[in-house]
């Protein structure tokens, strides 16, 4: 029987044309003076493509190469096999039979695989990239791992609260914690993750204890722990977030850092005290998850052109109005994001830092230390910006400096509560700002809302209420209407993810008169309408005949305007 030998694996990535023999020897000298693997050089130095490596190593040593998973990754190993096992050494077992084939990402780990053999019995290999098996792992975990119910199943009436302070981010799935508060916070956390919650609340009452997760910005209950539970549930989330578990009369913040399926996880946690006891609420942020591109947040192109036209004013107010929550910063994000480059220097000055921006100076606010938006504003125009972003205009001083800087000749972007564009006018003058400051400073205002989004897995045609048609400006059989059914995408909600609504005012010299003639928001908004304006709704509407969201939803969003 003739031996096999296996040909070399520098000879098959020459030969497949991956790279050149320069490449190859500059990483041979690189891997020796660093005492690494030279073709991890390679990959590291981008030569040379990960999925390349792993079709160059299947071949090598004759085995399947693999590049995307099966649906069904739960198995009999899943119980068998710790997780950290399988990260460490990077095998992910998928089918199982006479023998298991397991994915791995080193077919000469020889130690690992005997022990894996050991427990699961024969197996045969197949090749894939360290990332594709990472995130087969995370998600077979993720499928198999405990519901919040399942952990207060299990509780018993003596638990108690253990487990210290989390001083890293760690992975909720390694989690190897035994003890039951512990497993049900993290179980808590987990889920909530899991289902795109944007805001966990633990709220106490007389007789009981909810749970409800924000998702696409509306609450749901979904879990009840028994009230002897709430302490030692809010004391664990406290100590997390590094907050003083003594002190139950005043409120806190504080922020715990988490790794949950590999995804890093920021929250922000809020304290504060109720007749019942302390209520929380938890912001969840995944870092790098945001998308700042203004495109898919609900611009059309008409308004995306608008958009454009103002982050090229070389100075100016630019204004983003709604109510909390409507996503106003995660707009103007995507503003200075997509005018940032090397040659602007721009600077914000936040309440809280929602996001880190590559290349842009965020500034903190602090009023503890006397560190408000009116005093960071001073000093930031002392740092020669080009660019600056308020995160909030809540006072006449911060107005008054912010329409000066752009009377000096600065870009200056910043949020405003207020219903609609016109009423930002109003507003700024209502605040002390002089008409004639804001008529030669303010170039544009944005008003918008969130509404949530069909989902495109479940969507189907339906007839709305001819009341709802109605109140949008439309004809009920001019159009096809969509709404999701619920599938198990969006949690059979019928919905997945946000978009905006938006109403773009910029300001032409007709409105700059009548701005300095102290005219009411109706009077502006008529004017502005006139000249090609479209209102909240009729954006809404807009986007319901696309089929991207619902009547309702609309409506629910714009109803102050009908009230």
């Amino acid at each position: 029987m003739q031996r096999f030998t296996p040909k070399p694996l520098a000879d098959i990535l020459l030969d497949e044309g991956w790279v050149t023999s320069e490449q190859l020897a500059h990483a041979r000298e690189v891997a020796q003076e660093k005492g690494r693997e030279w073709s991890e050089v390679l990959v590291r130095s981008g030569a040379l493509r990960e999925e390349q490596r792993s079709q160059a190593l299947a071949t090598q040593w004759r085995l399947p190469y693999i590049d995307i998973l099966p649906d069904d990754l739960s198995g009999r190993w899943l119980e068998r096999l710790p997780i950290t096992f399988a990260k460490d050494n990077l095998l992910l077992p998928l089918e199982e039979g006479d023998s298991t084939l397991v994915a791995v990402a080193d077919p000469l780990n020889g130690a690992p695989l005997d022990d894996l053999a050991a427990l699961l019995g024969p197996i045969r290999l197949a090749i894939a990239t360290p990332a594709l098996i990472l995130h087969g792992i995370n998600t077979a975990y993720d499928r198999a791992s405990g519901t919040a119910e399942e952990v207060i199943e299990d509780l018993d009436a003596d638990d108690s609260l253990a487990g210290g302070l989390l001083d890293e981010p760690v992975d909720l799935l390694d989690a190897t914690d035994e003890a039951p508060i512990i497993r049900l916070v993290n179980s808590v956390l987990f889920q909530a993750v899991k289902e795109r919650a944007s805001d966990i609340h633990l709220e106490p009452y007389e007789r009981e204890f909810a749970v409800r997760y924000r998702v696409d910005g509306v609450l749901y209950n979904v879990l009840t722990p028994p009230p002897r539970l709430q302490a030692a549930i809010t004391s664990r989330i406290k100590l997390m977030a590094h907050l003083n578990i003594a002190e139950r009369r005043l409120p806190q913040d504080g922020r715990i850092g988490l790794r949950i399926a590999g995804r890093d996880i920021d929250v922000r946690v809020s304290s504060i005290p109720t007749v019942h006891g302390e209520r929380l609420v938890l912001r969840l942020l995944e870092k790098g998850a945001v998308n700042l591109d203004l495109s898919s947040m609900g611009f059309d192109e008409i308004q995306l052109a608008q958009m454009n036209e103002v982050l090229a004013l070389p100075h100016g107010v630019v204004l983003v109005t709604g109510p909390t929550g409507a996503g106003k910063t995660t707009t103007l994000y995507g503003a200075i994001s997509r005018i940032n480059s090397p040659d602007k220097n721009i600077i914000t000055i936040e309440d809280p830092i929602e996001y880190q921006l590559t290349g842009i100076g965020q500034v903190q606010v602090n009023p503890k230390i006397g560190l408000t938006f009116a005093g960071g504003l001073r000093s930031i125009l002392r740092q020669d910006p080009d660019v600056i972003l308020v995160g909030e205009i809540r006072d006449g001083e911060t107005a008054e400096i912010a329409v000066q800087a752009a009377l000096t000749g600065h870009l200056v972007f910043s949020t405003l509560h207020t219903n609609d564009a016109p009423s930002a006018v109003t507003r700024l003058v209502d605040m002390g700002v002089e008409p004639f400051l804001v008529s030669s400073s303010v170039s544009a205002i944005l008003a918008q809302r969130l509404v949530r989004r069909v989902c495109q897995e479940c969507r189907s045609p339906y007839t709305p209420a001819p009341a709802e048609v109605a109140k949008l400006g439309l004809a009920p059989g001019d159009h096809t209407f969509y709404q999701g059914s619920g599938c198990i995408e969006c949690s059979s909600t019928g919905f997945r993810g946000r978009l905006a609504i938006y109403e773009m005012l910029v300001l032409d010299d007709e409105l700059r008169n009548l701005v300095l003639t102290q005219s009411d928001a109706n009077t502006l908004r008529a004017h502005a309408i006139k000249n090609g304006m479209r209102d909240l709704r009729a954006d809404g509407a807009l986007k319901v005949i696309s089929g991207q969201t619902t009547t309702g939803e609309v409506l629910r969003v714009c109803r102050e305007e009908s009230d």
